[in-house]
C-alpha cells in the first residue's frame, strides 16, 4: 500500500474530487481525515471508510476552523503526513461586472485558505525528521483561461507559484509540496454543464473534441496520482505542477467535427 500508516488530510472532500481523492487515499492504507464546509456529508465519507478516517465540518475561510481541525487530527492520529488542498469554489461573470466581495470569496477559498492550512500543517511536520508531503488541487486553469473566471484564474495561478516558493524553502525539512492540475471532471459540474446546455448529446461531444483521450476525467484516477505524490514513491518530486487532463492543455484546438483528406507537403 502506498500510503500504509500514514494520515492523510483533505479538504472540500464531502463529495466530488476531494471525496474521490479521500477514498483512494483510504484503499491505500492511509489514515484520512475528512473535512469540508458540507459538514454531515464529511460526516457520512469519514463513517463510510471506517475506522481509519472520520469527518467534520471546515470553513477553510476561517483560521479557526483550520486549526480546530489539525488539532482533531493531531489528537485522532498523533501526525499529520500528508494535506490535499482540494476545497475550492468558483463562478462565471464578465470582469467589468465582478465586485470585490466576489473577488475576495473566490481569493479567499481558492488561495488564501491554502496559504494558511499549509502553514499550519507544514509547522508541525517541520519538527519531525520524516517531513510531509502537500499537494494542491490547481487546474488546467493555471496554464490557460476562460472569459469569466477572472478570480479563479488568479488564485489557481497564484496557488502554483505559492506551491512551488513553498517547495523550495521547505525542502530542507523534507517537505515537499506539489500541485495537481486537472482538467475536465466527472463531477457535479460537469453534470451542471450538461443540465445547462441546450442539447447534452452535443454538448458532450463538444467536450470530448477538446479532450485527446475524448472523456471526462474520474475524481478516483486523480485521487491515484494525489496518493503517489503522497507517497515515499515520488520523494524525488516537488515544486512541481503535474497537468491530469487528457491531454487538454496540449492540444491547439478542437478537433474537425469532418473527416478531412490527407494534405501533402507543401512548400511555405
Amino acid at each position: 500500500m502506498l500510503l500504509d500508516q500514514k494520515t492523510i488530510l483533505v479538504t472540500g472532500a464531502g463529495g466530488g474530487l476531494g471525496e474521490g481523492i479521500a477514498r483512494v487515499c483510504h484503499h491505500e492504507g492511509a489514515n484520512v481525515v475528512v473535512c469540508d464546509i458540507r459538514g454531515e456529508q464529511a460526516e457520512l465519507v469519514g463513517h463510510s471508510l471506517g475506522d481509519r478516517a472520520f469527518g467534520m465540518f471546515c470553513d477553510v475561510r476561517r483560521p479557526e476552523s483550520l486549526e480546530r481541525v489539525v488539532d482533531a487530527a493531531l489528537d485522532r492520529f498523533g501526525k499529520i503526513d500528508g494535506l490535499v488542498n482540494n476545497a475550492g469554489t468558483n463562478f462565471v461573470k464578465p470582469f467589468l461586472e465582478t465586485s470585490l466581495e466576489e473577488w475576495e470569496e473566490v481569493l479567499s477559498v481558492d488561495l488564501r485558505a491554502v496559504f494558511l492550512l499549509t502553514q499550519l500543517v507544514c509547522r508541525q511536520m517541520a519538527t519531525r525528521s520524516a517531513g510531509g508531503s502537500i499537494v494542491n488541487i490547481s487546474s488546467v486553469h493555471s496554464h490557460a483561461v476562460l472569459p469569466g473566471s477572472g478570480p479563479y484564474d488568479a488564485a489557481k495561478w497564484g496557488m502554483v507559484g505559492l506551491s512551488k516558493s513553498i517547495a523550495v524553502e521547505l525542502a530542507e525539512y523534507s517537505i515537499r509540496v506539489n500541485c495537481i492540475s486537472p482538467g475536465l471532471l466527472n463531477t457535479n459540474i460537469w453534470r451542471d454543464i450538461q443540465a445547462a446546455a441546450p442539447d447534452a448529446e452535443a454538448c458532450r461531444e463538444y467536450w470530448n473534441a477538446n479532450i485527446p483521450i475524448a472523456r471526462v476525467i474520474e475524481p478516483a484516477e486523480i485521487g491515484e496520482l494525489a496518493a503517489f505524490l503522497l507517497s515515499d514513491r515520488s520523494r524525488c518530486i516537488t515544486g512541481a505542477n503535474i497537468f491530469a487532463d487528457g491531454g487538454m492543455t496540449s492540444q491547439l484546438i478542437s478537433r474537425e467535427p469532418y473527416a478531412s483528406k490527407h494534405l501533402t507537403p507543401v512548400s511555405r
